[in-house]
């Protein structure tokens, strides 16, 4: 063995570490290396609980203490990762790129090693793949390599950087109030842009004002209103716009098939106040909005809303891809999984981590919280939920001249459907935002909202060391 070659050696343990994967039979520890091969680059990792988190922590050497740290290895080199299990929860972990999977950990203490050659350069993520554990905070970068470094130069010249098409949250334009009606310009384009999807993988978009969803347009009842639509000349599609508030041919679709680097444009009377979708309606028209063609159009009735303290525009979609959830790179369209209604991801504002890291809803404690919810779809009904916390008021189908719905904990929302929720924040943590169809979160659908103040012992405390006898 010893006149053999490491890189075939290397080569060699991978097909092997493979075949023990697929069989469930991971390797156990170093002796699974053929021979006198040892490993070139070794880690260990415990699995940890921690504030409700779960997580990788460094055992030994420089990532010692460190939470989910960066691994890294040259190109060609043989990785050793052992696994300790610390929590007695049940665990492995993963390495998908190069093949690498451990066997579960179902006991506190027990070990298990993965061994793997790192064949390319990149970065890539290790993860723990039990259901629910990469999204509760299991899952570090493996880095081969020189990681390189975006700069500023690469931002502005290269025309794929994907750009950051996540809408945000807070922008939900500003109230209508008191005023009288008016003539009211809305000015919308049409782009089609390469957008970050998630870490590591990116999107073609099609868009309104280069976000997703497009921006909350906010009018009055009884306003005069013009809408001029112009698509960008870089685009490669004909792209319209179909708002739900507008009585007329199509919602305006009719008279907006727009071509590349042409405008066209319609005026309108809102005649029903309401939250109403709006999105491209050219067909294929389930093709345009799975893309992000969609957005909101508040119409607030005589005299405004009532105000509160926070306002936040929040819009549920779904892509469809060849690839598979969590593959890095450029994503591609699926029309055949589109038509059979499997999307690979579900989002809110057009990104995986649109509303857990891009953007930030936050609030102060005793501050009332509305929420202009939409689902632009094109196909999933949403069961709207926020974890830890009930809606005071929830304006069903986007109503808002019924009485509204009080203490909802769940409510649907239907594609194309909107809704406006309110309620009040009383206890400061982190409130997540989920499809209550929550398999969903694990495929991209999450939110936070941070609500930051003084604890109430009378609303919520937690007891520790609870004796159930």
């Amino acid at each position: 063995m010893n006149n053999v070659p490491r890189r075939l050696i290397a080569s060699m343990l991978v097909l092997l570490t493979g075949f023990a994967c697929a069989s469930g039979f991971a390797a156990q520890d170093s002796k699974a290396i053929p021979g006198d091969v040892t490993p070139d680059v070794s880690y260990t990792l415990r699995t940890a609980l921690t504030d409700g988190q779960l997580a990788f922590v460094g055992e030994t050497g420089a990532i010692k203490g460190q939470v989910n740290p960066d691994l890294s290895a040259p190109e060609g080199t043989i990785v050793q990762i052992k696994l300790i299990n610390g929590d007695g929860l049940i665990h492995d972990i993963v390495v998908p790129e190069f093949g690498a999977e451990s066997e579960r950990l179902n006991t506190q203490g027990a070990v298990a090693t993965i061994v793997f050659m790192a064949g390319k350069n990149g970065t890539f993520e290790y993860y723990c793949s039990l259901p629910g554990h990469k999204a509760m905070g299991m899952v570090g970068r493996f880095i081969v390599g020189e990681e390189k470094q975006a700069s500023a130069d690469d931002a502005t010249t290269s025309s794929k950087a994907p750009a950051t098409v996540s809408q945000d949250p807070t922008a939900a334009g500003q109230p209508v109030g008191t005023r009288a009606p008016q003539d009211v310009t809305l000015d919308l384009e049409t782009s089609e842009v390469v957008g970050h999807l998630a870490d590591g993988s990116s999107y073609q978009y099609w868009t309104f004002n280069r976000k997703v969803p497009g921006p909350l347009l906010r009018v009055r009842v009884g306003d005069q209103v013009t809408v001029n639509l112009s698509n960008d000349e870089s685009s490669e599609h004909v792209h319209s716009i179909d708002l739900h508030a507008v009585t007329g041919p199509g919602g305006g679709a009719a008279v907006t098939q727009v071509a590349p680097g042409q405008t066209k444009g319609f005026t309108f009377k809102p005649l029903k106040p309401g939250i109403y979708v709006y999105h491209c309606a050219t067909p294929m028209v389930a093709q345009h909005i799975a893309n992000g063609m969609y957005g909101m159009i508040l119409v607030e009735p005589e005299g405004g809303l009532t105000p509160v303290d926070k306002e936040f525009y929040v819009m549920q979609g779904e892509l469809y891809t060849l690839e598979r959830h969590g593959t890095r790179g450029l994503q591609t369209f699926s029309l055949d999984k589109l038509l059979d209604e499997h999307p690979d991801y579900f989002i809110f504002n057009g990104a995986v981590d649109a509303l857990t890291e891009t953007h930030k809803l936050e609030a102060e404690v005793g501050d009332t919280v509305r929420i202009f919810f939409g689902v632009g779809g094109p196909n999933a009904t949403s069961s709207f939920h926020v974890i830890g916390e009930t809606f005071d008021k929830v304006y069903s189908q986007g109503s808002l001249t019924a009485p509204p719905l009080t203490d909802v904990q769940t409510t649907t929302v239907a594609p194309g459907g909107a809704i406006m929720v309110e309620f009040k924040v009383d206890y400061p943590g982190q409130y997540k935002l989920v499809d209550h169809a929550l398999a969903r979160v694990e495929k991209g659908l999450v939110g936070f909202l941070t609500v930051h103040g003084d604890k109430n012992s009378a609303i919520f405390h937690a007891s520790q060391d609870v004796d159930a006898r």
